[in-house]
C-alpha cells in the first residue's frame, strides 16, 4: 500500500484568514470568541455569543459575479483551498487533475440561505425564489465548487458526519490513495452556521454556553465551570498526496498520515456512550492502524468541546487507552476549540492542521479557560499556555452528534 503525506495546507478561522495567524493565535492562547455580529441578536436569544471569522473577503478566492451561486460555508473552502494548494508547491497539469479528487466534509451546508429563503417565501411567494437557492446551499457544493474552479475531474464527495466530517473526509481520501486508487486529493471540511436557526437550534438543545458578559472566557474545555461549546466557522483543507507522487516531483513534506479509526456509538442521537466505549473504539482502530503503541503519542488534539458529558468521557477514554502514559502525564492532551470555538464539520480539519504544524515546530497550543479542572478529567490537558517538545506522533480526536467517532495519527515524515 501506498504511504499518505500532507504536502500543504490551508485555514481560515476565528483566528484568522490564514495558516500563520491562526497558527500564532493558537500559539499565544487568543481567543477568537466574541459577541455575534453575523445576524441582529435579541435577548430572545440564550446564547448571543460565537467564534466568527471577520473581515473575511470571498471575492479574494472567486469572482464576484459567482457570489450568487454560493453560501458562506463554501468560499470558505475555495479560500482554505487556494491556499493549500499554493503552500504545497503543486503543479496543476492536466495528468494532476484528472486524478485530483476532493473530500470536503460539511455538516450543515448553507443554513443561512435556508433560513433567508424560507422567509421570502413566506413573505413574498415562491416565484422570488433564485434558481441558485438551492445549489447555494447542498453540501457537497463545497467539493463541487472547488473541483470546478481547478478542473479536479477526480472523485468529488462531501461526507456529512456532523462534527466528524472533515475528519471522515480527510480519513477515507488517505485510503483512497492508500490503495491506489488516486496519487493526490484535497481533503478537508467547511462550515458556517452562525445563523439565527443555527443558534437558536443549539440553544435549544442547551449545547451551547450562555456565558455571554464573557465571551473570551466562555470555551472552556474540562474546567469544572464549562457550560456548552461555542459555535464556531470557517474552513481547513489539506493536499494529501502518494510518498510516490510526492517524492518524484520533489515536494516538501509536511507529515505523513498513519492511521485512521472510525466506528459509531449506536447509542444516542446527541450523548456519547457511557465510558466512551465508541471515542475508546477508534483510538485504538486508528493506532492499530498506524502500528503505533500507545506511549509513542505525544499529542492529541482532543475533540473537547467543553460540554459538561463529552469532556468527561473523552478524557476517560483517553485515560483508558494510554494507561499510564496519559494518567502519568506524559501524554500532552489539549483543545484549541477553547480558543476557535466549534467549527462542527470542519473541526476536524482544522484539528489535523494543528497537529501537523505541532509536529513541524514542537510546539503544543495550550487549553485556555482550564482555571477549576475536572476531577472526572484524569489526563494533563495542557493549561493556559503552549509547550514545547520533540512532537513526532500525534492523534486528533473528532465526535459528532449520531455516535459517529474519528480518530487520526499524525507523524512526522521519516524517509
Amino acid at each position: 500500500m501506498e504511504r499518505v503525506v500532507v504536502t500543504g495546507i490551508g485555514m481560515v478561522t476565528p483566528l484568522g484568514l490564514d495558516t500563520d495567524s491562526t497558527w500564532q493565535a493558537l500559539v499565544a492562547g487568543k481567543s477568537g470568541v466574541s459577541g455575534i455580529t453575523l445576524f441582529p441578536v435579541t435577548d430572545e436569544y440564550p446564547t448571543r455569543i460565537a467564534a466568527e471569522v471577520r473581515n473575511f473577503e470571498p471575492t479574494r478566492f472567486m469572482e464576484r459575479k459567482k457570489l450568487k451561486e454560493v453560501t458562506r460555508f463554501i468560499p470558505f473552502a475555495l479560500a482554505a483551498t487556494q491556499m493549500a494548494l499554493e503552500h504545497s508547491g503543486l503543479e496543476l497539469t492536466d495528468s494532476v487533475k484528472d486524478q485530483m479528487g476532493v473530500f470536503i466534509g460539511v455538516g450543515l451546508g448553507g443554513l443561512e440561505g435556508l433560513e433567508e429563503v424560507a422567509i421570502l417565501c413566506h413573505t413574498k411567494g415562491p416565484k422570488r425564489v433564485s434558481p441558485y437557492f438551492i445549489p447555494s446551499l447542498i453540501a457537497n457544493m463545497a467539493a463541487g465548487q472547488v473541483s470546478i474552479k481547478y478542473g479536479f475531474r477526480g472523485p468529488s464527495l462531501a461526507h456529512t458526519s456532523a462534527c466528524s466530517s472533515s475528519a471522515h473526509a480527510i480519513g477515507e481520501a488517505f485510503r483512497w490513495i492508500q490503495y491506489g486508487r488516486t496519487p493526490v486529493m484535497i481533503a478537508g471540511g467547511a462550515e458556517a452556521t452562525i445563523t439565527r436557526i443555527g443558534i437558536a437550534g443549539f440553544s435549544a438543545m442547551f449545547a451551547l454556553s450562555r456565558r455571554n458578559d464573557a465571551p473570551e472566557r466562555a470555551s472552556r474545555p474540562w474546567d469544572r465551570g464549562r457550560d456548552g461549546f461555542v459555535c464556531g466557522e470557517g474552513g481547513a483543507t489539506l493536499v494529501l498526496e502518494s510518498l510516490t507522487h510526492a517524492r518524484a516531483r520533489g515536494a516538501r513534506i509536511l507529515a505523513e498520515i498513519v492511521g485512521y479509526g472510525t466506528t459509531s456509538d449506536a447509542y444516542h442521537i446527541t450523548k456519547p456512550v457511557p465510558d466512551g466505549e465508541g471515542a475508546k473504539r477508534a483510538m485504538r482502530l486508528a493506532l492499530d492502524d498506524a502500528r503505533l503503541a500507545e506511549s509513542k503519542i505525544d499529542y492529541v488534539n482532543a475533540h473537547g468541546t467543553s460540554t459538561p458529558a463529552g469532556d468527561t468521557e473523552e478524557a476517560k477514554a483517553i485515560a483508558s487507552v494510554f494507561g499510564e502514559h496519559a494518567t502519568g502525564k506524559k501524554l500532552w492532551v489539549s483543545s484549541t476549540k477553547s480558543m476557535m470555538g466549534h467549527l462542527l464539520g470542519a473541526a476536524g480539519a482544522a484539528e489535523a492542521s494543528v497537529c501537523i504544524k505541532s509536529i513541524e515546530t514542537g510546539i503544543v497550543p495550550p487549553t485556555i479557560n482550564l482555571d477549576d479542572p475536572d476531577v472526572d478529567c484524569p489526563i494533563d490537558c495542557v493549561p493556559h499556555h503552549a509547550r514545547t517538545g520533540n512532537i513526532r506522533h500525534t492523534m486528533s480526536n473528532s465526535f459528532g452528534f449520531g455516535g459517529t467517532n474519528v480518530s487520526l495519527v499524525l507523524s512526522a515524515f521519516e524517509a
